[in-house]
């Protein structure tokens, strides 16, 4: 089992871009799982995590419902911002900059077979690290994601999270609020759950700003302890 993961960050990224680049990775590591079953070789499968800003764009899963987007193709433009309707699992989501985007493209079997088991480790591994900042998050009965004031009023959602597998071979990931345009949300029903607000890290926090840098550092730390690994 290979538990080395090969770290990288791409900056600012078109999301059709990062999406072709996922898909060349994720098509890698099931095209060499599918050849060492044919051939019965022992090949070690690489894993992967992509740290990732997007420009303003929208993202619908394939179970999602179009009319949670609240936009016509004219707003969109007129927003600056883009759609796509993609092969991961969830509604619509947003994606800008001031978040971080994370896509783990894992072989889960370096690690575990267990889908349920991977989302939950992902969203915990944000919980750990918003815990770093003194914030109390929890996970939402029925719903992915991260949520502050779960079983109040003010239940509010922090991160989201939508994967897709095949093979035990992951790709997408979650999109962690740090520095984010809030107002964006507004245009969706995001994640097809409506009366729950959004918010972002810096919000939470009452600051402009929080570095983007050092949450990434503890996002891999937590990641890393999680799924006994190591980044290379």
């Amino acid at each position: 089992m290979n538990k080395k993961v090969q770290l990288q960050d791409l900056g600012l990224k078109d999301y059709k871009e990062t999406w072709e680049y996922q898909e060349g990775l994720f098509k890698e590591i099931v095209d060499l799982k599918i050849r060492n079953r044919r051939e019965n070789l022992t090949l070690e499968t690489p894993n992967y995590f992509l740290f990732v800003e997007h420009p303003h764009v929208y993202t619908l899963g394939k179970s999602g419902d179009l009319e949670n987007l609240l936009l016509s193709e004219k707003q969109l433009e007129a927003k600056g911002a883009t759609f796509y309707k993609i092969n991961r699992g969830g509604d619509i989501t947003y994606h800008g900059p001031g978040q971080i985007v994370g896509y783990p493209i894992l072989d889960l079997e370096n690690f575990f077979t267990d889908i349920h088991k991977y989302l939950r480790f992902l969203e915990e591994a944000i919980i750990l690290t918003l815990a770093e900042y003194g914030l109390s998050c929890s996970r939402s009965e029925g719903e992915t994601g991260v949520w502050l004031g779960i079983g109040t009023p003010f239940a509010r959602k922090i991160c989201a999270l939508g994967v897709r597998a095949s093979r035990w071979v992951t790709m997408h990931g979650f999109a962690l609020n740090v520095n984010a345009d809030l107002g964006y949300f507004d245009n969706i029903i995001p994640c097809g759950i409506k009366g729950k607000a959004v918010t972002s890290l810096n919000v939470e926090l009452g600051v402009v700003s929080v570095d983007i840098e050092e949450v990434k550092q503890k996002i891999q730390k937590h990641f890393l302890g999680l799924f006994e690994a190591e980044f290379i």
